[in-house]
């Protein structure tokens, strides 16, 4: 079983991740951001990952400090995951009602991220800022050093967008990170490293 735990304690956050790959895609995950939660345990479903994630954040100030860091133990964790024989790139076309998402990625070594998602203006107390999914996975792949392309190319509302996005990226990772027999164990490069 390929698994990682990971903890990370700053003066704004401080989290538990427990990750394992070769799950079925049970998640138990608690932020103190119920749409996060939600997003996150649609993540780990579709990446048939094992999730469990505990998060408490300085959520009296606002949300920022909490889905960064979030992003990040999810990074450190999915970095320490072995990538010999593994796939290595994954991609995704994903439709959710009216929204058509796209997601492409290479678990490279390298920290890159393309994220174009349309998103809207939002009123009224409670709501997660979607704006914050670019802070979550900028902090995701700099800690994984992964390369992620994500566009949605048909828009819709909020909630469809960002469900669409976390999805395709679970469904993404998921056959980046299956083991391919033919490799035989070997690092996925002609580099001979990542």
């Amino acid at each position: 079983m390929r698994r990682a735990t990971v903890q990370r304690q700053t003066r704004e956050t401080a989290i538990a991740v427990e990750l394992e790959v070769d799950g079925r895609g049970a998640a138990e995950v608690d932020t103190g951001i119920g749409f996060l939660d939600h997003m996150l345990t649609a993540w780990a479903y579709h990446g048939a990952f094992d999730l469990r994630l505990r998060c408490q954040g300085d959520l009296h100030i606002d949300q920022h400090h909490t889905v960064e860091d979030v992003g990040i133990a999810l990074g450190e964790a999915l970095g320490q995951i072995a990538l010999a024989g593994v796939n290595r790139y994954g991609q995704r076309l994903l439709p959710m009602d009216e929204v058509l998402a796209r997601v492409a990625l290479d678990f490279s070594g390298r920290a890159w991220l393309h994220l174009e998602a349309p998103w809207h203006a939002q009123l009224g107390q409670g709501t997660f800022d979607y704006h914050l999914t670019r802070e979550f996975f900028w902090g995701l792949v700099r800690a994984a050093r992964l390369t992620l392309h994500i566009d949605v190319l048909t828009p819709g509302n909020n909630h469809h967008m960002c469900e669409a996005i976390f999805k395709a990226t679970g469904r993404a990772m998921r056959e980046a990170l299956a083991l391919d027999p033919r490799r035989g164990g070997e690092v996925p490069s002609t580099k001979g490293t990542l």
